[in-house]
């Protein structure tokens, strides 16, 4: 009984995570458009699974913010505009800031200062002296990631780890939310070499028990995000390749 009830729990968690997925895919992609109803019955004639996997999904995205109620019921493809984009990035770099300062002021442990000084190193080595490639960016991406998970680890809070990744959880705020437009822009290497100078100083500000330095760096840090939001709004091109390009209301000016 018990391993035919937790089969069925695990069918059915399957089940909603490859309803989250496919639908989070189609909102970033643009098949579903901002303001566009989502309709719980289409969905799941659309996904081929069940309705409470459906729904759960759902409120999942609403969580992500990637969706909103409607008062008539169901949901609603969100829109973004600019200024909602810069608040969620400052949001993300202030409780990165956070998590950097208590790491610094509770001392991080050695093996885990180890751990992020060995990311920054593979950074190095990834920009040091060449011509950065489509590859090397997506490469970046990857250890970008490790620098900000492992950030979170040294702070040794699971209340502020779950706040971050919240904050995170749109495209648009994540620490990668920009990173590919870079590689369609002249200013590529330059805003990459800045960022890897803020994660060597916040290490090093972390390792020397500097709190309100360390903040400092992880908040500034974070605008570089800002940055390349506005670069990326300068072309088409560019715009094309943020991720979820087609939730984003643009300015025209």
């Amino acid at each position: 009984m018990t391993n035919a009830a937790e089969r069925e729990g695990e069918r059915a968690l399957s089940q909603t995570e490859r309803a989250l997925l496919a639908l989070r895919d189609l909102i970033l992609s643009g098949a579903l458009k901002a303001g566009e109803r989502i309709s719980e019955l289409g969905t799941v004639e659309r996904l081929g699974v069940s309705r409470t996997p459906v729904r759960m999904a759902l409120v999942r995205l609403e969580e992500e913010g990637l969706l909103e109620a409607i008062p008539s019921g169901g949901f609603a493809v969100k829109h973004f505009t600019e200024a909602d984009i810069f608040d969620a990035i400052e949001v993300r770099g202030t409780l990165e800031g956070v998590a950097a300062r208590l790491a610094a002021e509770r001392g991080a442990p050695p093996l885990a200062l180890r751990k992020i000084r060995d990311c920054v190193e593979a950074i190095d080595a990834l920009i040091r002296d060449r011509e950065l490639t489509p590859e090397d960016f997506a490469g970046y991406v990857t250890l970008n990631a490790r620098f900000h998970t492992l950030l979170l680890e040294l702070c040794g809070s699971r209340v502020l780890a779950r706040q971050v990744e919240r904050a995170a959880a749109l495209p648009f705020a994540s620490p990668n939310g920009f990173v590919m437009v870079q590689s369609e822009l002249p200013e590529a290497k330059t805003i990459l070499i800045i960022g890897q100078e803020h994660h060597r100083a916040a290490v090093d500000a972390i390792q020397n028990r500097e709190g309100m330095r360390a903040e400092a760096i992880m908040r500034e840090h974070a605008r570089l995000a800002h940055r390349n939001l506005q670069l990326a709004l300068r072309s088409q091109r560019s715009f094309d390749l943020v991720p979820g390009a087609p939730l984003i209301r643009r300015q025209h000016h």
